[in-house]
C-alpha cells in the first residue's frame, strides 16, 4: 500500500475521531437533559432522543473504527498483496469503519437497534429498516478487509521462509 493511500487511512481514522467526539457531546447532553457548559454557556435545556446504551456504542464505534484505520495504515508496510488487493483493502476498510460507525449514530437519534429488517425481536418501523440497509454494505466490506489481511500476513510470512 503505497504511503499516500496509508495517509488517507490515518486521516479517515482522525475524522471518525472527530465523529466520536461530536456523538460523545450528544450522548453526555442526553444523558443530562441539558447542554450545561458552565462558564461558557449557561444551562439550556434540551431532549436528545435515545438511550444510554445506545449513545455509548455510537460513541464507541468512531473511537474504534477510527483506530482500526490507523492500524491498518500501521501494518500495511508488512502485508504482500497485488496492487488490486491493496485497492480493495482500503476501500473495505474505509466502507467497514463509517459503515459501522454512522448507523450506529443514526440508531441513537432514531431510538432503533438496526439488527434486523422492520426491528426484529425490536421496535421495528421505517427508521429502524432504513439503518439496517444501510449497514449492509458495511457487513459486506468487513469480511473482504480481515480475508485481505489475513491473506497479505500469509503471504509476507511464506516470503520470509
Amino acid at each position: 500500500m503505497n504511503e499516500r493511500t496509508r495517509v488517507l487511512l490515518v486521516a479517515n481514522g482522525a475524522g471518525l475521531w472527530i465523529t466520536a467526539i461530536l456523538v460523545g457531546w450528544m450522548y453526555m447532553f442526553m444523558l443530562l437533559g441539558e447542554i450545561e457548559l458552565f462558564p461558557i454557556v449557561p444551562a439550556i435545556d434540551v431532549k436528545i432522543p435515545g438511550e444510554a446504551r445506545a449513545w455509548n456504542m455510537a460513541h464507541l464505534e468512531g473511537i474504534t473504527n477510527g483506530l482500526l484505520l490507523m492500524a491498518l495504515a500501521a501494518v500495511a508496510p508488512l502485508l504482500t498483496l497485488t496492487d488490486r488487493q491493496h485497492r480493495v483493502l482500503f476501500w473495505s476498510a474505509v466502507i467497514t469503519a463509517w459503515g459501522f460507525t454512522l448507523p450506529a449514530w443514526a440508531n441513537a437519534l432514531a431510538g432503533t437497534r438496526g439488527l434486523a429488517f422492520d426491528g426484529g425481536p425490536f421496535p421495528g418501523g421505517l427508521a429502524n429498516s432504513v439503518i439496517y440497509l444501510s449497514g449492509w454494505p458495511a457487513v459486506i466490506a468487513v469480511h473482504a478487509l480481515f480475508a485481505l489481511l489475513l491473506l497479505g500476513a500469509v503471504n509476507r510470512l511464506r516470503e520470509q521462509r
